[in-house]
């Protein structure tokens, strides 16, 4: 894992060369071997993969692309010690879960996983399973020397699979590589590091051109090379700013004031967390409780014992959660609604599912000023999702057309979507969404302090 500029792809190249030189030559002094290149796109692989490779092995073989057959260089040359290297490098673009089918039944000496963050983890996975299956003694003559997975990527998000299995889990068989990020945090700015690797091959000022005109998402990920995200498309709510609505450390929730959830249902349902502060005027999102392909039969239950065991003795608002969740089940005559209730969660449907009027009970106190000075919504870093989602990962897609950048009407369902949307139907239930219908234009600026108007009278 390395910054932009690193030299990640050569070292993989030269890896991956250097395995097929070292395989141990059969009875007939050739050394066999069969590596896949593996890359989320074939357009990624074109440009990218498959032209840096050949660029530095292209006279060592033949490269053939075309017909039903995917990119393959198959490499026939001469060693020193009289033994023949002949290796075959099959590139081949694995962009979704389901694509593991491509694996099945491959004999595979080694992979070369380029860029891995844009890679599913279930096709790592299969590909674990299917190297050190050639050569054999049956098909070549001789077994693997070396057998495994290499591969170089750019920093991904905290919340990915790379980050569990390198910086948590630690599997006893793999590696991680940590390279210099080429540029360090030197308070507000940045600064060249000087221990950031492969400098000496790239342009003058490399790093310190490279972050012009660029955001600090990007700057942190790319050339830095921290753990982050960055976001793509345009965001949903552009109104907020990370260093301005989320709070420097977590909130703790304040017994005498009342818990309100929101709700969004489906197979990837999310509940948030917040309090609203009277004398403030302001909302503090601190906690979310996400899952994946769960029925609400089961997120009920999890749920519920996720809010005894953390936020036992708490006093607990009438929650929002999304009128679809009214609609009941094709096997069964239950709706989410009636799951929690019958499981103590007291969740209603809100008075509406108007997108804009959703949007808004967020964006009105995103953009509204207590008396501190602060915004009416600050969220605690406790709620990763929560907090990306608002910062640009629930999202409107670019469409790919040419010329002017258009995206698409409705925002991009994904994984921040569901818990953004459960923050707005909490904030609905506190009577935003209404007062958002009253007075759409609400004055950005407009102080509040020690108001009576509370959203549980």
């Amino acid at each position: 894992m390395g910054p932009l500029g690193s030299g990640k792809t050569v070292q993989s190249c030269q890896k991956l060369f250097e395995g097929m030189c070292r395989q141990e030559p059969n009875s007939q002094n050739i050394r066999p071997s069969r590596w896949y290149a593996v890359r989320n796109t074939y357009s990624d692989l074109l440009t990218t993969t498959i032209k840096d490779w050949l660029e530095l092995y292209s006279e060592l073989g033949k490269y053939s692309e075309g017909n039903k057959k995917p990119p393959t260089h198959t490499l026939d040359f001469d060693l020193e010690d009289g033994t023949t290297v002949n290796a075959e490098l099959v590139f081949i673009a694995l962009d979704r879960p389901d694509a593991v089918k491509k694996l099945r039944g491959a004999q595979v000496t080694g992979f070369w996983l380029n860029e891995m963050k844009e890679l599913p983890k279930a096709i790592v996975d299969m590909a674990d399973l299917r190297h050190g299956r050639y050569p054999s003694m049956a098909a070549g003559g001789v077994n693997c020397t070396w057998h495994g997975m290499i591969g170089d990527t750019n920093a991904p998000d905290d919340d990915h699979w790379y980050y569990e299995l390198a910086e948590e889990l630690k599997p006893k068989e793999w590696r991680f590589h940590k390279q210099p990020g080429g540029l360090l945090k030197d308070g507000d700015g940045y600064k060249v590091n000087e221990h950031a690797e492969n400098i000496h091959n790239l342009p003058k000022d490399y790093y310190l051109k490279g972050m012009e005109g660029k955001a600090k998402d990007w700057i942190n990920v790319n050339l830095c090379n921290e753990y982050g995200v960055v976001m793509s498309g345009k965001p949903v709510y552009p109104e907020y700013v990370d260093s301005v609505h989320c709070m420097k450390e977590e909130y703790k929730p304040r017994k005498d004031l009342p818990i309100i959830l929101g709700q969004d249902y489906g197979r990837t349902p999310a509940c948030t967390f917040m309090q609203f502060d009277p004398a403030m005027g302001r909302y503090i999102g601190f906690d979310e409780f996400l899952a994946e392909n769960m029925s609400a039969v089961l997120f009920a239950p999890e749920l519920k014992a996720y809010i005894d065991r953390n936020y036992a003795g708490f006093e607990f608002a009438v929650g929002g959660g999304d009128p679809s969740g009214q609609s009941k089940g094709q096997a069964t005559e239950q709706t989410p609604f009636k799951i929690m209730w019958k499981h103590g969660i007291n969740v209603q449907p809100t008075h509406t599912n108007d997108p804009d009027i959703r949007r808004a009970s967020l964006v009105n106190n995103l953009t509204r000023l207590c008396m501190d000075g602060k915004p009416a919504f600050l969220i605690s870093p406790k709620c990763k999702m929560w907090r990306k989602g608002l910062a640009g990962g629930f999202c409107y897609k670019r469409v790919q057309v040419a010329g002017d950048e258009r995206y698409k009407d409705e925002p991009d369902k994904n994984k921040y979507s569901h818990v953004c949307e459960a923050g707005e139907y909490g904030l609905m239930s506190a009577g935003e969404g209404r007062k958002a219908l009253v007075n759409p234009d609400l004055n950005t600026q407009t102080v509040i302090a020690n108001q009576e108007w509370s959203p549980f009278a």
